[in-house]
């Protein structure tokens, strides 16, 4: 029986393993060094949502959810910590999407992500209007923070 590598190749593959497993290594210990800049969803945070949840602006979805809460089936921590995602809790929580999106958008375009926060309702990007007389050999319209 012939073996379809040679010795060469046979040893190429042992290295490109090696090398491979030792990039993991690597990557694996700067994994463990990372400190997140958040301790996650402050007590602060928490009583911000259910404030919002109780607000007349909060969408039904939301309503329903703080309903539940305010029974005692479950809390806004448990919720937060992802202990309780049941149908409802994923109505609710998808309710925000569109501002997440926008977030996204957002911090595509590089706006500042404290700002962003701050805002609580990123700018959503403005559709540009197209003129017949508007030529592509560059941009005509810049944010205020392109100077």
């Amino acid at each position: 029986m012939t073996f379809p590598y040679d010795q060469a190749r046979l040893q190429a593959l042992f290295d490109d393993v090696d090398a491979k497993t030792a990039a993991a290594v690597q990557v694996a210990q700067q994994a463990a060094q990372y400190q997140p800049r958040s301790r996650g969803v402050s007590e602060q945070d928490l009583a911000e949502i259910e404030r919002y949840a109780r607000s007349g602006n909060a969408p039904k979805e939301f309503k329903d959810l703080q309903q539940r809460i305010d029974s005692g089936e479950f809390s806004w921590k448990d919720i937060a910590s992802g202990r309780v995602m049941d149908e409802g809790v994923q109505k609710a929580l998808a309710t925000g999407v569109p501002d997440l999106q926008r977030a996204y958008t957002a911090i595509e375009e590089g706006q500042d992500i404290d700002d962003i926060i701050a805002s609580g309702n990123p700018a959503a990007p403005q559709p540009r209007s197209r003129r017949d007389d508007d030529e592509d050999d560059g941009p005509s319209h810049f944010r205020q923070d392109a100077w």
